[in-house]
């Protein structure tokens, strides 16, 4: 058996156990990302330090999942081909490296939340038949070793230096081919599944017409600045930024989808698809922001949001005098964890169900998640949710702040140019320097820009819907020739201006100024 061959059939196996779990988690039913590579990629998200996340985020930006997947692919690639390698020298130390490799992933896969005992299958499985293809492989090749041959009716010669014919290639040829066409008749079935992977959920999305709100939010008069090459003022769907740690996107039917109030309650309440659509459904204009977004960052967008008010539930439920905090958990078992005053004041923290007229799309968290004004999403922006713990702070704490977050996470006051772009040239004369401000807490009231080292300026501020909504402004600048910086700063609602001191986003948020750079010819 060549090395070589033994990487291909290493490689193979992969496809032909990976193929093999994907169908034993359709047959199981096991939808919440605890497929054994999901499951890997989840357990690397989870134990990497803070600093490694969000160095991920600045790099790869909404694409981190994809750099993710593809990383682990590499890893995995490797490390099969690898034992594909061993199994050409060694059949037995490779199958016993193999059965501790699958076994390390089960237990992995068996730890991840909400898992129960039979997720770990599609993980056996996928081992237990790459283990099988590769030692058949091996034991195939082995009966195939190399022969001497000689004219037929002639005596062995006896020269000593005439070396016999080896036949190298046509046994390993066949094994080869053997192996393939396993690995390829395996995948047939997780390719279709792929592809046909959550149409239930997608028809079930597609169908809906959603329930007409009691208070609308229309956009007001004024609010939208866009100039040419900046960013709408309503971010489309399409273009909303998504950071969240599922590595793939649960398929949640909302028929069998329901919320679970518990905890320090005086009532437990048990919410269902069907009485949330008929309950008296709110819009509002809401402007999420990750708190791992830069000075700078598009890591914020704006969406109108249709749903119901979350103290309207908790008032049903009672939260008890100590209770200080709402954990919320999502369908594949992150949680956030929410001041209770947050979701109980008058912000209007919302079960949402609608995004900009339309039902949530599924990688936002169709049917149902979190939106809640004020604060970063990784503190209150449950996606997928399923259950609302009340509870206190010193008792519970949600998934990032044991790994270095603050507790509480409130959005900071910022602002950002997004035209002219940095390292951008622009023309002399008058240039619109525009580009968008938030405190999603108090609103913003001012917006000033600064040319080089120039005196501070008033930029033109859109009107503001809410309080909850960014706001556009445009600035006109009679650019003369030459290198010049453009800085920008925000004054929120209560009259405080953004702070100029520069910090990154870990543990709560980053600050700072946003300056760009031009050069106008």
């Amino acid at each position: 058996m060549s090395s070589r061959n033994g990487l291909a059939a290493g490689a193979l196996g992969l496809g032909a156990a990976a193929a093999l779990a994907w169908i034993v988690d359709g047959i199981t039913g096991a939808a919440r990302s605890v497929d054994p590579l999901a499951a890997v990629g989840g357990w690397v998200v989870d134990g990497v330090p803070p600093a490694v996340k969000t160095l991920a985020v600045n790099l790869f930006g909404t694409a981190d999942k994809i750099a993710l997947w593809c990383g682990l692919a590499l890893v995995a690639g490797a490390v099969f081909a690898g034992l594909g390698r061993l199994a050409a020298r060694s059949p037995r130390t490779a199958l016993v490296a193999a059965a501790a490799l699958v076994g390390a992933t089960a237990l992995i896969v068996d730890t991840r939340p909400q898992a129960t005992p039979i997720d770990i299958l599609p993980t056996l499985g996928g081992g237990v038949v790459w283990m099988i293809l590769l030692w058949g492989w091996a034991s195939e090749r082995r009966g195939h070793g190399p022969t001497a041959s000689t004219d037929q009716g002639t005596a062995p010669t006896t020269d000593h230096r005439a070396a016999p014919t080896v036949d190298h290639g046509t046994p390993d040829r066949r094994s080869m081919l053997r192996l393939a066409a396993g690995a390829a008749a395996v995948s047939a079935v997780p390719v279709g599944r792929a592809l046909t992977s959550g149409s239930s959920t997608q028809t079930a999305r597609a169908a809906l017409v959603l329930p007409s709100a009691s208070s609308t939010a229309p956009v007001a008069p004024g609010a939208d600045l866009t100039t040419a090459a900046a960013p709408p003022w309503q971010t489309p769907e399409t273009d909303f930024f998504r950071i969240d740690t599922a590595l793939r996107v649960p398929t949640v039917d909302p028929a069998t989808w329901s919320l679970r109030v518990a905890g320090e309650v005086e009532h437990e309440v048990v919410l269902t698809w069907a009485e949330l659509l008929g309950k008296p459904l709110v819009e509002r204009w809401v402007t999420l922001a990750c708190v791992s977004n830069e000075v700078g960052g598009d890591l914020v967008g704006n969406a109108r949001w249709l749903g119901w008010p979350v103290r309207e539930l908790l008032a049903q439920a009672r939260p008890r005098a100590d209770a200080d905090m709402v954990l919320s958990r999502s369908f594949d078992g992150w949680t956030a964890g929410t001041p209770l005053t947050a979701l109980t004041d008058g912000r209007d923290a919302l079960l949402a169900i609608g995004m900009n007229g339309s039902p949530l799309p599924a990688k936002h968290g169709f049917p149902v998640r979190l939106v809640v004004p004020g604060l970063y999403g990784y503190v209150s922006a449950t996606k997928w949710v399923t259950e609302l713990k009340v509870t206190r702070f010193a008792q519970d704490q949600g998934y990032w702040t044991p790994r270095g977050w603050s507790a509480f996470g409130p959005v900071k006051t910022a602002s950002r140019i997004d035209v002219p772009r940095s390292g951008r040239e622009v023309k002399a004369g008058l240039v619109a320097v525009a580009g968008v401000a938030w405190d999603t807490g108090r609103g913003i009231r001012a917006v000033d820009v600064r040319i080089d080292d120039g005196p501070w300026r008033s930029a033109r501020l859109g009107e503001e819907p809410a309080t909850s909504a960014w706001r556009q402004w445009v600035y006109p600048w009679d650019a003369p020739p030459g290198s010049h910086t453009i800085t920008v700063r925000a004054q929120d609602g209560a009259g405080q201006w953004q702070t100029a001191e520069v910090r990154p986003s870990d543990p709560d948020g980053a600050t700072g100024l946003h300056i760009v750079t031009v050069r106008v010819v």
